[in-house]
């Protein structure tokens, strides 16, 4: 499948013109032996969903109509706190979210977030598709959750912000930012001396259009899908770090599937997250252009200065001793030593 930025982001308007934001994606299979719901925090047009919608179909075709995928996007079944707790109740039976945020379940989910910790892309799959991805799919696994093989990608997270660009430490004392509700994103912001707020994704463009929160954080394909260039003046390149998703299944839901249908639909599911990493490559190689054309001001920080503030922060340290030694070596082999 092509797929091309201006399908994923001017295909916004059309969808909210014609009233297919709102309604689930539904792969429609006749006399289908199970129907399962997928959930997600994205805008319907962002990579993750224009893939999820395409694996739906392939999903539909392969199994002879027996396994039918419903595709609910942009929080329509709930915040993330809220669909957390459906796909651990079996509400809801496939659901994908960022470590960081699965993090105020299973605390070694959040390690992939560190602070200014992969360089690049290059050691973010080296690392997740290697040891530390299996590690983390290890402890997820100990919480009745199914972990799919292959994290999809959501992007290294930029800051924007209303009131000015951030271009040192500095620019961040005082500063009042939205973050996910997860512990390492408040405790990164506090070791910078920010006013991290904990909001979730759906109330994030409100928040920042009535100032309750002078900024947010997230990678530039969720920044253009959400429109927060609408209500942010600035954008700071700072890559502070890479973000996920894992895309989890409840287990008791999963081990229902027969052997022969769990394997191609986790086969589809991991093809899927393959297509929408090179799909936010793609993306994110061209939003800044297009970005700056919309209003959005530029600048690209260095990231030592940040790294150094965390480190005598004690930010490394404090999170070496929650993770443990076990899945801290693990993390340094990949990215190198940090604390």
């Amino acid at each position: 499948m092509s797929l091309s930025r201006r399908r994923m982001l001017a295909a916004g308007s059309t969808a909210v013109l014609g009233g297919l934001i709102g309604a689930p994606h539904v792969a429609r299979a006749q006399k289908a032996e199970f129907v399962y719901k997928y959930a997600n925090n994205l805008p319907d047009t962002h990579p993750m969903n224009i893939r999820a919608r395409e694996m739906s179909a392939a999903l539909k075709a392969e199994t002879n109509g027996r396994f039918e995928l419903q595709v609910f996007p942009s929080s329509q079944l709930g915040s993330d706190t809220d669909t957390l707790s459906q796909i651990r109740s079996g509400g809801v039976e496939f659901f994908t979210i960022s470590p960081l945020i699965l993090s105020t379940l299973v605390p070694a989910a959040s390690i992939n977030g560190i602070g200014y910790a992969f360089p690049d892309y290059d050691a973010v799959w080296k690392a997740m598709d290697g040891d530390l991805g299996a590690y983390v799919r290890g402890q997820i696994a100990k919480a009745n959750l199914v972990a799919m093989d292959k994290i999809w990608d959501n992007g290294y997270r930029q800051t924007t912000s209303s009131v000015k660009p951030i271009a040192s430490p500095e620019d961040l004392r005082g500063f009042k930012i939205r973050v996910p509700p997860s512990p390492l994103w408040t405790s990164m912001f506090k070791a910078f001396d920010a006013a991290p707020t904990s909001i979730n994704f759906n109330e994030t463009y409100s928040s920042l259009q009535t100032k309750i929160v002078e900024g947010q954080e997230n990678p530039l394909a969720v920044i253009a899908t959400a429109k927060f260039n609408e209500v942010q003046k600035y954008c700071s390149m700072t890559n502070h770090m890479w973000d996920g998703y894992w895309f989890l299944a409840n287990r008791r839901a999963w081990e229902r599937l027969p052997a022969d249908l769990r394997t191609v639909v986790a086969r589809h599911i991991d093809a899927a997250g393959m297509k929408e990493r090179e799909d936010v490559a793609k993306l994110n190689a061209t939003l800044q252009g297009e970005l700056s054309g919309k209003g959005l001001t530029f600048n690209k920080p260095d990231p030592e200065p940040f790294r150094e503030k965390l480190r005598k922060a004690g930010f490394y340290a404090e999170w070496k001793g929650r993770y443990g030694e076990e899945a801290w070596a693990i993390l340094e082999k990949t990215c190198g030593k940090l604390s």
